[in-house]
């Protein structure tokens, strides 16, 4: 596989983003109470980091790692841990694969998913990312009778370097269950890249 250089992110807000198409790309979105705003404003603040700032600078990066960290503790309402949304959300990212993207990996947590894809065929990953949230979101809010925000709307997204950063970021997506505490291993979580029902997919 060849490794294009892409120019560096730039944050539009809450977090960096890069859209191109053909680029393997990292995606996290999570769960409207998943982080609170007020601890994201907080750690904003106090680590100084402003729009334009480059997603590689220190503050960026211990603030995704502090992100990381809460969100594995599982705060919020974890309703992903309900095995009938996990289904919608872990199908939803199955239905377009090898039409919009290719589907290298994913895990759907109790308050965030993490998705490994290559967008194809001229679509971009917003409106990919976009697809997914939008159409689970009004699945899960009309069966579950749910009236507030179901996703946070933003999402986190890193390009894959190479090929020892490809296999980082798929143990990290297929261990994520078992680092958590929520799995003895990886084949354990059912809704994963790592399942032995759908790891001939990944």
């Amino acid at each position: 596989m060849a490794w294009v250089p892409v120019p560096d992110w730039r944050s539009r807000g809450y977090l960096p983003h890069c859209d191109e198409i053909g680029f393997t790309q990292h995606i996290t979105f999570r769960l409207s109470d998943s982080v609170p705003k007020k601890i994201i404003t907080d750690w904003r603040d106090e680590l100084k980091i402003t729009s334009g700032l480059s997603s590689y600078d220190p503050r960026n990066i211990e603030f995704r790692r502090r992100v990381d960290k809460y969100e594995d503790a599982c705060h919020g309402d974890c309703l992903l841990k309900n095995p009938h949304i996990a289904v919608i959300v872990q199908n939803a990212l199955l239905h377009f694969d090898d039409e919009r993207y290719r589907l290298l990996g994913w895990c759907v947590m109790p308050n965030h998913v993490h998705v490994l894809i290559i967008p194809i065929n001229g679509h971009l990953l917003a409106a990919i990312v976009h697809s997914w949230k939008s159409y689970t979101g009004h699945a899960v809010k009309k069966f579950f009778n749910l009236t507030k925000p179901f996703w946070m709307p933003e999402y986190h997204d890193r390009f894959i370097r190479g090929e020892r950063h490809m296999e980082t970021v798929r143990n990290y997506i297929r261990q994520n269950p078992v680092a958590a505490g929520l799995a003895q291993k990886e084949e354990d979580w059912p809704w994963s890249s790592g399942s032995p029902d759908m790891g001939q997919r990944a």
